[in-house]
């Protein structure tokens, strides 16, 4: 299946949005409002329009990846990461490599654009094909309740999370 992957527009948003809504319909852990956080972080400081990615089949938005800025807090200290949420693919177009292939551009770009690292919530099984690890290898907590191989850590630089231990500190934006 031929695709590309460039960076979503402002043309794209409402496209965008329905394929992340469309992506999680039926999944088991979801709230179904995926599409709505995608809305208000485009529309915070976090957002960082080269990381919000989208797959292309024929001209159709089939997937939207998008990574956020976020903060690691320790006492008085803060560090700057990457919040990858949500990867999203439509149903029909799922285990055919898209989403992969937006994760591998997003990380890569990330990188070249100077960030050190990005934190994930999802299936350890899945992302580790990518790097991450238990983001704990790090002394790095989520700043809720997850299982520990959920919450996932991944260095854009060797060595860049060996410092830093702390609770990530999510914006509102994750908890409207």
């Amino acid at each position: 299946m031929n695709f590309i992957i460039r960076q979503e527009n402002e043309k794209d948003y409402k496209f965008s949005e329905s394929a992340v809504k469309k992506a999680f319909e039926n999944e088991e852990y979801s709230d179904k409002s995926e599409h709505n956080l995608v809305s208000r972080l485009r529309k915070s400081n976090l957002f960082v329009p080269e990381l919000s990615l989208v797959a292309e089949v024929d001209k159709e938005i089939v997937g939207h990846i998008m990574f956020t800025k976020l903060i690691i807090k320790s006492g008085e200290d803060t560090y700057s990461s990457l919040a990858l949420a949500p990867v999203s693919i439509l149903p029909k177009y799922q285990n055919k490599g898209i989403g992969s292939k937006l994760i591998i551009e997003g990380l890569k770009i990330a990188k070249e654009m100077g960030f050190k690292s990005v934190i994930v919530l999802g299936h350890d099984k899945y992302y580790s094909k990518f790097g991450f690890k238990s983001a704990s290898v790090w002394g790095i907590k989520a700043p809720f309740d997850v299982p520990d191989e959920a919450f996932m850590a991944v260095e854009l630089e060797d060595g860049s999370l060996e410092k830093i231990s702390g609770t990530v500190s999510y914006s509102k934006e994750f908890f409207c």
